[in-house]
């Protein structure tokens, strides 16, 4: 892996500068990092290298640093720095998915053993996306983004042809239906993957502080800045940068923002001189802006410039035929973070999932995946087979009539947009239908 890259993330200076020593004289390309907050910027689907950090640290420790990469990369290696009283709590990062751990004091030959095998591994996961993309399999775009449904093979799409660009993207959404995840998409199908993705939550940003966070600022900027400070903008240089819930930028703000856009600059508080930004820009919203901005909300000038390309991340009311399968994904990956056995979805909650509203879309969805997981009520449904259960061909049928059925509900009887959505031929749905006792007239014929 000529490009490998290791992410050094300790809260310890002479510790982390010692290190990062040691590993650059073994080869290796080492960034340094004293809190994982930096750290995470830099991680992407196609990352290609290693972390390792420290599991006691101020902050983001160790153990939600691990949590947030395997949001992001389940694939991809963390090595956990442990002390002498914290192997328990290191065996349990192992449990919930960490590479490996080291000892403190540990030496430098053994820590450079780990990252080999750690490495050869990450460039053997990458080389395997690779070849599958290649293929025509099932793709990384398709892990994150899972659903047969026509919008979502659309919106896969539109992803795969904007994310080589550098159009600055603008994607809209309802809460919780992914638009983070379709950002990071663009990020790591761009030529920026490699870049720090920062991503900045309008809506939360200090009133007070706003300008000094986004452009930074000179010493004696304001009253209490006495050194000098990148923002987040000059922080995300060569990379891409997520305005999300754009639609909650102070007024003021957006002309300034503007200018950003337009002209690709900008300039710390405190100072007269411009800084040149290489940087992509994505924002998200889930309102309407254009109805921000007849409101007065919003500037129509930075709308019409934002949106060079725009994505629409649908709800879950809109592909009620994903949900059976989305729900056994996200139960399977919440398995793994939790370190439990696989479980057996019923195909009567596979059926009450689809058919159940989800205003939180798939963040809501993935929490009641994660309650049936640790074994909290899924409202009051029996979630798993009987001990004295059917074969597996039967289950199997029971599960393939509930999802069909569902899928029939969802589109009021059409049989078009079902067999579309669930990628099989009009023949194959009309021989289920007929096998599984289904009838398209209950449920409104197709026009």
């Amino acid at each position: 892996m000529n490009e490998s890259r290791i992410l050094l993330v300790d809260d310890e200076e002479e510790l982390r500068r010692s290190s990062a020593q040691a590993l650059e004289l073994a080869g290796f390309r080492v960034d340094t990092f004293a809190s994982a907050e930096h750290a995470l910027e830099l991680i992407g689907f196609s990352f290609p290298g290693v972390v390792i950090s420290d599991i006691r640290m101020p902050g983001m420790d160790g153990m939600t640093f691990l949590q947030r990469i395997r949001e992001i990369d389940a694939e991809l290696p963390v090595i956990l720095v442990t002390g002498h009283g914290d192997v328990q709590l290191a065996v349990r990062a192992m449990r919930e998915g960490a590479y490996d751990f080291v000892e403190k004091p540990f030496t430098a030959q053994m820590l450079a053993g780990t990252i080999r095998r750690a490495l050869d591994w990450r460039g053997l996961v990458l080389e395997n996306r690779r070849l599958r993309a290649v293929a025509g399999k099932r793709d990384d775009i398709e892990h994150r983004l899972p659903g047969r449904s026509q919008v979502m093979v659309d919106l896969r799409y539109r992803i795969r042809a904007i994310g080589a660009s550098d159009a600055d993207t603008l994607i809209i959404g309802e809460t919780g239906v992914g638009k983070e995840v379709v950002a990071r998409a663009l990020h790591d199908l761009s030529g920026r993957a490699s870049g720090p993705f920062i991503a900045i939550n309008c809506a939360a940003l200090p009133e007070n502080l706003i300008e000094s966070e986004l452009f930074g600022h000179e010493p004696g900027a304001f009253p209490g800045a006495l050194r000098p400070r990148y923002g987040k903008f000059e922080h995300g240089r060569g990379g891409t940068i997520l305005l999300d819930e754009i639609g909650s930028m102070p007024f003021d703000l957006q002309a300034k923002f503007l200018r950003v856009l337009q002209e690709r600059v900008i300039t710390r508080l405190g100072s007269n001189e411009t800084v040149p930004l290489d940087v992509r820009f994505i924002a998200t919203s889930k309102v309407d802006l254009e109805r921000e901005v007849a409101a007065g909300r919003f500037r129509a000038d930075l709308l019409y410039r934002l949106n060079v390309a725009t994505l629409r991340v649908p709800p879950l009311s809109q592909r009620r035929s994903d949900i059976p399968l989305l729900f056994m994904q996200l139960v399977r990956e919440s398995a793994a973070r939790y370190g439990r056995d696989d479980i057996d979805i019923s195909p009567s909650l596979a059926s009450e999932m689809a058919a159940r509203d989800w205003p939180g879309n798939v963040r809501e969805l993935r929490n009641a995946a994660e309650r049936l997981v640790l074994g909290l009520d899924v409202e009051g449904e029996d979630t798993t087979a009987p001990a004295d259960s059917p074969r597996l061909a039967d289950r199997v049928a029971a599960f393939e009539k509930s999802v069909i059925a569902s899928a029939l509900a969802a589109h009021g009887g059409a049989l078009k947009p079902v067999y579309e959505s669930l990628g099989i031929s009009r023949k194959t749905l009309y021989e289920k239908m007929q096998k599984f006792g289904l009838d398209k007239r209950a449920l409104g014929d197709e026009p």
